[in-house]
């Protein structure tokens, strides 16, 4: 019986609550026609006068083909650059030369491992053999640009064909002497 007499009370606090809740909502929808009023503001028709012609005029200043001609005197410089490395083509040709042999050599650094595999790719594609060379802690990344390469790629037939390791004494920013290891794999095509 207890419990009945709990369940009577909770009934009588709560239609105690639900009567003092009830007259609060209803001076809530005086303050409603109160909005009604402000929606119907007339200020919003004033935004239409600020689109007016006025910048369709701006554009009346077409002088346009001004900045046309500012671009036709830029390719007359440009030929004049092109005549000076005519005369120095033997000395680039044997500095292209140079570069070819380092362009077969992929050096491995800090930048995301793709951009190695994409990088050695391309070279794989116009040449017969690429060295990847890294040093340090960066071996662990040349060895996985090339087990990438490779096992991704064995329909295409790349190969490591050798692995030469090694290393060199470095003087280190503290002035002590360091062993640093170095890797080179080279990758070919079968």
């Amino acid at each position: 019986m207890s419990f009945n007499n709990k369940s009577n009370d909770a009934e009588d606090i709560l239609s105690e609550f639900d009567s003092r809740t009830k007259p609060e909502p209803e001076p809530t929808p005086e303050p409603e026609p109160t909005p009604e009023p402000e929606p119907t503001p007339e200020p919003e028709p004033t935004p239409e006068p600020e689109p007016t012609p006025e910048p369709e005029p701006t554009p009346e200043p077409e002088p346009t083909p001004e900045p046309e001609p500012t671009p036709e005197p830029e390719p007359t410089p440009e030929p004049t650059p092109e005549p000076t490395p005519e005369p120095e083509p033997t000395p680039e040709n044997s500095i292209k030369s140079n570069t070819t042999e380092e362009r077969n050599i992929i050096f491995i650094g800090t930048k995301p491992i793709m951009s190695y595999v994409s990088a050695t790719l391309t070279q794989l594609s116009t040449r017969p053999s690429i060295t990847i060379k890294a040093r340090g802690k960066r071996i662990t990344q040349a060895v996985d640009v090339s087990q990438m390469i490779v096992k991704r790629m064995d329909t295409v037939g790349y190969v490591i064909s050798d692995v030469r390791i090694s290393s060199d004494s470095l003087t280190s920013q503290d002035g002590k002497q360091r062993n640093v290891s170095n890797m080179e794999i080279d990758i070919t095509k079968e």
